[in-house]
């Protein structure tokens, strides 16, 4: 059996689990011990020593990186298809899925960071926040205009390019920064309402009343949150270079694990 390491609110395995639905694949769900505190077990950090999911257990391998484990899924299941027909527009789905795991993803976080983790307050927050927006909105407008006249971003058919983008419009949907009315909003209408789609969203959805108490976690150093490379950079050039410097010296922020020992 196919076992996905994942965290409902994390949009890289949210785009895993729906092209494993997608193509009809059995698989069960588990949520490593300690997620997002730092710590993890041996096992855990030997399948991926970055300590992030998914991670996809099939065969005796562990697969990371959500966008290799898409490839292995496509060439393992090759059926039906999750990448367009033509190479021009393989590299053009796969350019989509890039630009929303590195600056969507950064946005989303940044505005957790602020809502669900209380990193800012006040001015800084409602300062960062409209930073967020209109940078949310400039690439609503590009993501639209990659959807062009196309039902889907791969096409004709639901595929790579739209479980890439979904998991991070429903983000910017759940802190309030929806698409404007348009191509992209009604994409998304139809997105979410396939079953693969709606069952990591409904999942996420679940998961966000263990938010509530999130910050209190943090600030008694019980959770880290990671900062990687896009994530830090939105940060610092969004006006949260204090936030970092605080996470720092609290120690409850951190960065991609050391390499695995032994």
């Amino acid at each position: 059996m196919i076992e996905l390491l994942e965290h409902p609110l994390s949009p890289y395995a949210q785009k895993v689990r729906i092209a494993l639905d997608e193509k009809g694949v059995e698989y069960v769900l588990r949520t490593p011990e300690a997620m997002g505190s730092g710590q993890a077990s041996e096992a855990f950090r030997k399948a991926n020593p970055r300590l992030e999911v998914p991670v996809l257990y099939c065969e005796g391998q562990a697969i990371f990186d959500s966008t290799i484990i898409l490839e292995f899924i496509e060439e393992r299941f090759p059926e039906p298809s999750l990448l367009p027909t033509s190479a021009a527009d393989r590299a053009r789905v796969r350019m989509i899925e890039d630009l929303c795991d590195t600056h969507y993803e950064a946005i989303t976080w940044g505005l957790s960071e602020i809502a669900n983790f209380k990193r800012a307050t006040g001015e800084q927050a409602q300062a960062m926040q409209t930073r967020a927006a209109e940078e949310l909105a400039q690439l609503h407008d590009w993501l639209q205009g990659q959807l062009g006249d196309r039902q889907w971003f791969n096409g004709e058919q639901f595929g790579w390019g739209d479980l890439s983008v979904a998991p991070y419009v429903a983000g910017a949907i759940g802190f309030g920064m929806a698409p404007g009315a348009g191509l992209l909003s009604d994409w998304f209408a139809r997105a979410s309402a396939r079953p693969s789609v709606a069952a990591a969203l409904e999942s996420a959805k679940a998961s966000l009343s263990a938010m509530a108490n999130v910050a209190g976690i943090v600030e008694a150093g019980l959770f880290k949150r990671q900062y990687r490379d896009h994530r830090l950079e939105w940060m610092v050039r969004s006006g949260g270079l204090s936030i970092v410097q605080e996470g720092l010296e609290r120690d409850n922020i951190r960065f991609n694990a050391a390499p695995v020992r032994g």
